[in-house]
């Protein structure tokens, strides 16, 4: 496959992940705020089952494509562009599972934590914006290569 195909996976994978997490930035986080404390630890099981689908293969598979396209790029594009596309997924999973897992992990042990929620909506400005700026680079290289 080449690299013009990789590129093409790439941009369309990012840009679906990215749109994820604007949304989860801007409006499923700030929304578990406001479920009851009653309710929180059954809203949070279903939050988390849910995004589990809707996020987990599209991460896996970004990784994968994202080391692909930095392997097979890599003489055309140089180690810049190659392996910066990559080093923003691996901020992404870095991020997620070293600070939003803990903090998820916190909440379906505990329930409702104000002090958990707010780390969690601060701290996912992190995954925001690397994969706002990989949809970007990806987006410029595509139009530039």
């Amino acid at each position: 496959m080449s690299h013009y195909h990789l590129l093409f996976l790439n941009v369309a994978l990012t840009l679906y992940l990215t749109g994820v997490i604007w949304v989860v930035q801007l409006v499923v986080y700030p929304a578990l705020m406001l479920v009851g404390r009653a309710e929180f630890a059954r809203y949070h099981a279903a939050h988390t089952r849910g995004m589990g689908w809707v996020v987990a293969a599209p991460m896996v598979l970004e990784l994968a494509l994202a080391t692909w396209l930095a392997w097979v790029a890599y003489p055309a594009w140089g180690v810049g562009l190659a392996l910066g596309q990559l080093a923003l997924v691996v901020v992404v999973w870095a991020a997620t599972f070293w600070i939003s897992v803990p903090f998820h992990n916190r909440l379906a042990a505990g329930g409702y934590d104000y002090v958990a929620l707010d780390g969690l909506v601060r701290t996912n400005w992190l995954r925001t914006l690397a994969w706002t700026a990989r949809a970007s680079l990806l987006g410029w290289i595509l139009y530039n290569i």
